[in-house]
């Protein structure tokens, strides 16, 4: 794998730990100039385009504990393919996640398994998202980690 490859696998594995830390805004950030594309129960896409709505997404869904700030989780990001263009510019990504959740109520356990696809773009600051697509595979007990249902 180039370097670019190494840079874009860090981007997919800094948005686990922006969630995991409870860095809402952060994860947002990721996506100043991209869209995330949400699968929903029915199987119909949903963009979410732009820093400021993606931030409003992960704030109305997401759990944040006040012992830590954080949703008590872990992504555990898998089998990572990372492709680059020949122009060094253009890239695309596909991963695999499993988010594990441990509360005062629920004991450590898989809550939900995805598979995100990813596309990126190299400008002068660097590469970053232009769109992740995550679709839903395997589902548990999100009820100590989403606010309100996807």
């Amino acid at each position: 794998m180039n370097c670019s490859g190494c840079e874009i696998k860090k981007l997919i594995y800094r948005y686990a730990d922006h969630i995991d830390r409870g860095e809402l805004a952060a994860v947002a950030a990721l996506f100043a100039r991209g869209k995330i594309i949400a699968i929903d129960g029915d199987g119909n896409d949903q963009d979410i385009i732009g820093e400021a709505a993606i931030h409003v997404m992960y704030s109305a869904f997401t759990r944040l504990y006040p012992d830590s700030g954080t949703p008590h989780t872990l992504h555990m990001t898998s089998n990572v393919m990372v492709d680059v263009d020949d122009s060094g510019t253009v890239a695309s990504a596909q991963s695999y996640a499993m988010v594990f959740q441990s509360v005062d109520t629920l004991p450590l356990q898989p809550i939900i398994g995805v598979r995100y696809y990813d596309a990126f773009e190299k400008t002068a600051d660097g590469w970053h998202f232009v769109q992740r697509k995550i679709e839903p595979l395997l589902s548990g007990d999100l009820s100590q980690h989403l606010l309100q249902a996807p």
